[in-house]
């Protein structure tokens, strides 16, 4: 199904390419009447490098740009304290206010009951935003150095044109080389909107669809970057979705028959703490399967659980694990994420493996 290079050919499991943002989290309240927040540092490409590192203790890597200041320097020591390494952060100078570089910023807050999470970005003109092609050495990287899984995504791709030029050219050569590539779509409309809306978002990322093995994403983004429609799935409450999910994995994979794996969350939403999850994913060889389906999974903070699908999934791919297991360890990640704070999961392998094997939440002791 997936066929990675030997692991003593290379230097990294994994490599993610994006931004990692500054995350400005209220707790228990709202931004807007905040008097302090907590700080975790947060990317969607970049949580899935972390996963692996901290979750399953494999090599991860992150390729990204900083302004080198002293909020730069924070999220550089975050991402050092889950491990994951930081020899490929390039640092722009910094000139003081912001003008020409600067660091992105998140606030979050994590919603409850009836009032849903709400994400406020602060990252237009920032450091890796401005990387441009021909930057970084992607042939020493996945070539000399070896590297057997490149993760990036659809945030990264619209930061800017840059961006997209760049992940196309990280992309073809870690094909070049003989290392998997996969790619989150993570469909965020607030970044398209300026740039080109739906409409751009298709054709960048159609276009970067062309280098990639394993497709991950939920039913908006298919929906809204690769131009590919979910029916009868209810906005809030997807009552129905399994019919309609297959269909649309079919379409995809009959379209864009170069996907090795096809992989998709589905969340229904009763209230921002009580949550339907559940995951599919095809290949050639399976056909569509299905995780275990979680009703009313109660969650503390939903940021993340995407992320931590797809470090899931991709650890149980690179491990040489069936697709059901992939799919079950990429599910019982995700819900374990969104139990605790922050973006970056605080789960540990063995309970991962133990919940994608049926385990329950009784004390252990």
């Amino acid at each position: 199904m997936i066929t990675t290079r030997p692991i003593d050919e290379c230097e990294f499991d994994i490599i993610s390419l994006g931004e990692v943002m500054l995350r400005l989290d209220p707790g228990e309240g709202r931004v807007r009447t905040a008097r302090r927040f907590e700080a975790w540092e947060g990317g969607g490409e970049y949580n899935v490098a972390r996963g692996m590192r901290k979750v399953f203790g494999l090599r991860a890597g992150v390729v990204t740009a900083l302004a080198d200041n002293e909020i730069g320097r924070l999220v550089e020591n975050l991402i050092m304290q889950g491990g994951v390494d930081t020899s490929m952060i390039r640092w722009e100078t910094y000139d003081g206010i912001g003008r020409t570089v600067r660091n992105g910023l998140n606030f979050t807050e994590r919603g409850f009951g009836v009032r849903g999470a709400v994400g406020v970005s602060d990252r237009a003109n920032t450091a890796i935003a401005h990387m441009a092609p021909g930057t970084v050495d992607w042939d020493d990287l996945f070539g000399r150095r070896g590297v057997r899984w490149l993760h990036t995504g659809g945030i990264y791709a619209a930061l800017s044109e840059n961006a997209a030029a760049v992940a196309e050219e990280a992309m073809s050569a870690a094909q070049r080389h003989g290392t998997v590539v996969s790619f989150d779509l993570n469909y965020r409309p607030s970044l398209w909107a300026g740039i080109g809306g739906p409409k751009f978002a298709r054709d960048v990322n159609t276009r970067l669809a062309s280098h990639v093995d394993v497709m991950i994403g939920n039913e908006e983004d298919f929906t809204a970057s690769l131009g590919f429609d979910v029916d009868d799935v209810d906005e809030n409450l997807r009552e129905l979705p399994m019919d309609s999910f297959a269909a649309m994995v079919g379409t995809v994979a009959e379209k864009m028959p170069w996907f090795k794996v096809i992989a998709t969350t589905m969340r229904g939403v009763h209230s921002a703490n009580d949550n339907d999850w559940q995951a599919i994913a095809w290949s050639t060889q399976t056909g569509v399967l299905q995780s275990t389906a979680r009703d009313h999974l109660a969650i503390y903070d939903r940021v993340g659980g995407g992320d931590g699908f797809a470090s899931g999934l991709v650890y149980g791919l690179l491990q040489g694990e069936d697709l059901q297991q992939c799919l079950e360890l990429g599910a019982a990640h995700g819900a374990l994420a969104m139990t605790t704070p922050g973006d970056t999961s605080m789960a540990a392998r063995d309970e991962v493996v133990a919940l994608a094997g049926g385990g329950t939440a009784r004390v252990r002791r």
